[in-house]
């Protein structure tokens, strides 16, 4: 009995010790995360502002391919270039193991910058129809890119933590719905292999920084551009009687288009058709021939995809025959699938996620209808996952909540993340990501 008495104080002593060694560990962790992360992100941050800074429209990003280009091997990693243009692919191998990609997006919008931050862009560019446009990183793609280069560094620099490869890859033409078409015909699981998973962030404009968001499933729509023609008969804005007037027709259309989703579409199922530019005429007082229509269309399934093209063919064409006028015409410009995080995915890195950002920085969120082209990673059967990334300081987003006013959204000429911490959530979530689908590397 004496003796069980004296024990119950030192094992009570021993039990309490044990339950500080995970907070002994963890804050052991966070020092390590800390001390790497004051090394690597004042320089990481200056890379962010030179992206920035010098954006680079869809297939036209040299000098931002060069650079991810460098940085990458700066890292260690065996880089290709010129991968579907102007694709970089970085592979970073550390022994036997399963390959997993990581992308990010080049390009930049014609979008001229409103954020008034020192290092704003000042660059301007020739659009596709040779008009001189400002340029912006209004997407938040080089919030991506140095997130990217980040996760390149901070995995070479940890080797023992994962055995494997990784490919890095930097997408030119997310923007124009082209990039990821691109490297794919050009061989790039053929030539760098087919990964176990393709993984992906993007800046969320509604997100407090620190925290992350997912869905499992469908998690953005499938876009489909569509360039519309209608005809008529030109002449003398006074005498309109002697003419098919084309911009009339157009705003008949641009109308009954808005009736595909309303009275067409099955409402379970989610469509948008947006007219996103309308041109026509040159004068007050002529009457022109035709009315040129882009068109965008959203939707998850590819059977709601071809019925929203079908009912606008139909459109087209009935209203043409009601008016007398020459035929008009339907082109489907480019079309990409939606972006699906595969579920078995999502259930195996949801842990990682929580680990770095914490169960209440993890939010699980709704489908948007924005559209990207990261779902064409999915081919062959590759799982995908994409996860957001928040950018804006709670207070803000806060501040906007309590006065009823919306934040700059994606593509706004005002769209401005705060960097610092949003590449610091982004860089430790992908990590974890990764390592949590890599296996451990081997110990001496």
């Amino acid at each position: 009995m004496p003796n069980s008495t004296r024990s119950r104080p030192a094992l009570a002593c021993i039990l309490a010790a044990a339950s500080l060694l995970p907070a002994v560990a963890a804050r052991a962790d966070d020092s390590a995360d800390d001390a790497w992360f004051n090394a690597n992100l004042p320089a990481l941050l200056t890379l962010y502002r030179d992206l920035h800074s010098h954006p680079e429209l869809s297939f036209h990003e040299v000098k931002t391919s060069a650079k991810v280009a460098q940085e990458l091997k700066a890292a260690g990693l065996e880089v290709t270039t010129g991968v579907g243009k102007l694709g970089v692919v970085g592979i970073l191998k550390n022994g036997e193991g399963p390959l997993v990609m990581v992308r990010t997006d080049l390009d930049a919008l014609p979008v001229t910058e409103e954020t008034g931050l020192p290092f704003a862009s000042k660059q301007t560019s020739k659009n596709a129809a040779g008009q001189t446009v400002g340029v912006m990183h209004a997407c938040g793609h080089d919030v991506h890119m140095s997130c990217l280069v980040g996760t390149a560094r901070r995995l070479a620099a940890h080797r023992d933590d994962w055995k494997g490869t990784v490919m890095f890859i930097g997408q030119p033409a997310e923007e124009a719905i082209g990039g990821a078409e691109a490297m794919l015909a050009d061989g790039l699981y053929e030539r760098f292999g087919k990964p176990s998973a393709a993984l992906a962030l993007h800046c969320a404009p509604d997100l407090a920084t620190g925290r992350v968001a997912y869905t499992s499933g469908p998690a953005m729509a499938g876009s489909t551009s569509v360039d519309v023609v209608v005809r008529g008969r030109g002449g003398h804005g006074a005498y309109p009687h002697t003419t098919v007037d084309p911009v009339v027709l157009a705003a008949l259309l641009v109308l009954d288009l808005q009736t595909i989703v309303a009275r067409e579409a099955n409402p379970i199922h989610p469509a948008v058709v947006t007219v996103g530019s309308i041109h026509g005429g040159f004068k007050h007082n002529i009457i022109s021939n035709q009315v040129d229509l882009q068109l965008t269309l959203r939707s998850f399934q590819d059977s709601v995809d071809k019925q929203l093209v079908d009912a606008i063919k139909r459109r087209v064409k009935g209203l043409a025959e009601a008016h007398n006028a020459p035929a008009g015409s339907v082109t489907v410009v480019e079309t990409t699938p939606p972006t699906v995080n595969t579920p078995t995915l999502v259930a195996k890195v949801l842990p990682a996620l929580k680990r770095v950002c914490g169960d209440a920085g993890v939010e699980l969120v709704e489908p948007a209808m924005g559209a990207e082209d990261f779902g064409l990673y999915g081919q062959g059967g590759v799982p995908t996952f994409m996860f957001r990334l928040g950018t804006i300081p709670p207070e803000k987003i806060a501040d906007a909540k309590s006065k009823g006013e919306s934040l700059p959204s994606l593509h706004s000429s005002k769209f401005q993340p705060d960097a610092a911490p949003s590449i610091r959530t982004g860089i430790r979530a992908m990590t974890s990501t990764v390592i949590k689908l890599l296996p451990p590397a081997s110990k001496p």
